[in-house]
């Protein structure tokens, strides 16, 4: 038995993924991006920096750079998934050990948790929003809502209990399916609306108090939000990316999926509400609560079908992937990635998301905006680590090793936790000290900054483990490698 597989640091789900199972390329991660932002929360957040106050134009813009920026951490946490084949808990080690991984790999799981249970929430809606127009007398029962959401969580346990190709074939088969049903939503609505220009027109106008906000006071307080969005995935991409071909697959399969997808199904949010509002009287932020007003049963079953296809994907991409593996992290011997699921759904149910939920203000400024300050810290940590500190180079065997390069103090390494503390204490000090609110609204971006710098400055002199070291050949990782050539 190979040395790794006897000690606590080691199972198949966490293990290096060899050479010849990477399958993933560009189309892949293409299809990844489409799957994982058209959404129902992707929908909502462009709605809700309407209702915040912007203009569309604003928030489109908002949301594009917002995007954009967040893409450069995801690349660059890619790298060393697509080099050595390692999953975000594993990586991570590198910088905060092999026991102090937990920390990073714990907090960004139980973010997902929340958002798991809002999908589910979401998906609930749907298949009830489905269930009142085919059968409105069970759908009249007080308990309906709570059974649909509960049918939805189930669903995705399902999936998650089929392992990760199933969730690839979802979202190479699913992605084109639902961009195609937005657009046709698009489409029907602006049509009914009188035309896509003046739906447009009257996008800006269904807000009251958009006019009398000032733009620059909510746009990075957004800014920051939809940063945070992605913030999640920004860190746990070496789970997706230890499947990549090539290191120019997941690059620019990422760069090409994600800005471009986010903006487009953005657009299509403001555009429907905006066109909802014509239609109807009143601006339907929510799309599960638009296709329940249309009158053509058909059209709205197969609208809410697509909803739901396209929250299972986000959910089981974005939400559940990580944390498996975060949690299994605890404990390899005894948690699998399918135990990490379970462990997933049931923390989803508890974080009660549909208190997460209930209002664009909460949504935006309260949940992303203050889960970002948690994260922003731990991505700048992991750059700071593999391309400052390390070179882009990793011990691949010893991050699963006790007693290894990555073991520093029992371990733990302590700098890597100083680091993240005053990150996130700095990044969130605005909540309860009004002059420092600044620093809240940017709160990832705060984080990102001063917990790379600072923990650069600590490790400066620190003796670090680069490039592979020999182990005997019997105890080497089976499958273990470096992926060489194109920026590896």
């Amino acid at each position: 038995m190979p040395q790794q597989q006897a000690n606590s640091l080691y199972n198949e789900d966490l293990a290096p993924i060899p050479f010849t199972e990477r399958s993933w390329g560009v189309y892949n991660y293409v299809s990844l991006w489409v799957a994982m932002s058209v959404c129902i929360p992707t929908y909502m957040l462009a709605s809700g920096l309407i209702a915040n106050g912007m203009s569309w134009k604003q928030a489109l813009g908002t949301i594009f750079l917002g995007n954009l920026i967040v893409l450069v951490p995801m690349i660059l946490n890619a790298h060393a998934g697509a080099k050595y084949g390692i999953p975000f808990p594993v990586y991570v080690r590198a910088s905060f050990g092999v026991r102090g991984a937990n920390i990073p790999a714990v907090l960004r799981a139980l973010v997902a948790c929340g958002w798991f249970g809002i999908q589910c929430w979401i998906g609930g809606q749907a298949i009830y929003s489905m269930l009142r127009v085919i059968a409105p007398a069970i759908a009249s029962a007080p308990s309906a809502v709570w059974i649909c959401f509960f049918a939805f969580w189930a669903i995705n346990m399902a999936v998650i209990w089929r392992g990760i190709e199933v969730i690839r074939w979802l979202q190479v088969v699913s992605a084109p399916f639902m961009l195609i049903v937005g657009l046709l939503l698009l489409f029907w609505m602006t049509g009914k609306a009188g035309g896509l220009s003046a739906t447009l027109a009257n996008a800006s106008t269904f807000h009251a108090g958009a006019a009398k906000v000032d733009f620059w006071k909510i746009f990075v307080p957004s800014l920051t939000a939809i940063v945070g969005f992605w913030a999640t995935v920004a860190l746990n991409i070496p789970d997706f990316t230890r499947y990549a071909k090539s290191q120019r697959a997941q690059m620019v399969g990422q760069a090409i999926g994600l800005p471009p997808a986010m903006t487009l199904y953005s657009f299509i949010g403001i555009a429907v509400t905006s066109a909802s509002s014509l239609v109807f009287g009143v601006a339907l932020w929510d799309p599960v609560v638009l296709l329940g007003r249309f009158n053509q049963p058909v059209v709205a079953c197969i609208g809410l079908v697509a909803l739901l296809l396209a929250t299972l994907n986000t959910n089981v991409a974005a939400n559940v992937v990580s944390p498996s593996n975060d949690f299994s992290n605890l404990n390899p011997r005894w948690i699998s990635f399918r135990t990490g699921g379970l462990i997933t759904g049931v923390l989803g149910i508890l974080c009660m998301p549909w208190k997460l939920a209930a209002d664009p203000a909460r949504y935006i400024n309260g949940w992303l905006v203050g889960y970002s300050g948690l994260l922003g810290p731990i991505a700048g940590i992991m750059i700071a680590d593999y391309f400052v500190v390390r070179g882009r180079e990793l011990d691949p065997d010893g991050l699963y090793l006790r007693g290894g390069p990555y073991e520093y103090s029992d371990g733990f390494n302590i700098r890597a936790i100083i680091a993240l503390i005053t990150g996130i204490v700095v990044a969130l000090v605005g909540i309860v000290v009004p002059p420092l609110r600044w620093l809240y609204d940017y709160a990832w971006f705060v984080g990102f900054i001063v917990s790379g710098l600072l923990y650069c400055l600590l490790m400066m002199g620190v003796t670090t483990a680069k490039g592979s070291t020999p182990l005997l050949v019997e105890h080497r990782l089976p499958g273990a490698g470096v992926l060489e050539g194109e920026g590896a």
